[in-house]
């Protein structure tokens, strides 16, 4: 698998909801990591809404990307027609393999009657562009749901896009998600993370870590998905918490970062 890096990779860099940095971070800037770490694959989530630039801005970044040679993957949130037309044809342009789509919103929550109903409709769309809609396993749908979705529509316009941490709020672990949708799998998010109970012992904290020193079996997971064809790609996302001021929290992200990269060019299972 190619790794690659993400909007997801400095998500306090770009700009938390609350949290805006004095500085935030670009897309080109995310480009120049790219080049810093040597990666040839980078991908834009919902965090930097694509479809929210202007179109000349939108096309001179992806003329750079091209020019440095790096493939770019494209991604949103809230699986409406009307808005995954819109970024599959930013995808196209982008040249993206495939559209990492969220299925939520802050006022979206379809069922999956409903969610079935519009990937249906945009299944004809899928195929003329020859781009898959690769969903995000993000908390609110279990995997074998997920796996339903795909089995009634499309096995090969509909795929998933397994992040390593975001079925821990439905319940299920790494090897249970891995169990049921390795197979459908086209993108691969690396997320560690530790969970320890709270003082009080009235629960539980998850916190993410750097790639290799929480939880997350990662030599296990990258032998996994090491002979899964379907999956090319494997993108570093962060979770830092935050600290007493965001320049310490954007600083750590840094840190976190970049030993998250060290960890993962020991793996022999990715291309780096």
């Amino acid at each position: 698998m190619q790794p690659g890096i993400s909007t997801y990779t400095f998500p306090w860099a770009f700009g938390v909801p609350g949290y805006p940095p004095d500085k935030p971070m670009t897309l080109f800037d995310l480009l120049q990591k790219a080049q810093d770490f040597d990666l040839k694959v980078v991908q834009i989530g919902d965090n930097v809404p694509l479809h929210l630039l202007p179109a000349e801005e939108r096309a001179d970044f992806f003329a750079e990307a091209k020019k440095q040679n790096i493939h770019l993957e494209i991604g949103t949130r809230r699986l409406t027609f009307e808005n995954v037309k819109t970024y599959l044809e930013i995808a196209k342009a982008a040249d993206s393999k495939f559209l990492r789509m969220v299925i939520d919103d802050a006022d979206y929550r379809p069922g999956v009657e409903e969610v079935l109903a519009t990937i249906q409709h945009l299944l004809p769309l899928l195929k003329e562009l020859n781009i898959i809609l690769a969903i995000e396993n993000h908390d609110r749908f279990p995997a074998l749901t997920l796996q339903k979705i795909i089995q009634a529509t499309s096995e090969e316009y509909v795929g998933i896009c397994l992040d390593t941490a975001n079925s821990l709020g439905a319940g299920e672990g790494i090897r249970e998600i891995v169990s049921v949708l390795k197979n459908y799998t086209v993108n691969l998010h690396i997320k560690d993370y530790h969970i320890q109970r709270l003082p009080h012992k009235m629960g539980f904290l998850v916190e993410g870590r750097p790639a290799g020193e929480g939880m997350l079996p990662l030599e296990w997971l990258l032998k996994e998905f090491s002979n899964q064809k379907s999956c090319e790609t494997a993108t570093l996302e962060v979770w830092s918490s935050p600290l007493g001021k965001l320049e310490e929290t954007i600083d750590q992200e840094k840190r976190w970062v970049e030993k998250s990269m060290v960890k993962l060019s020991e793996s022999e299972f990715l291309e780096l």
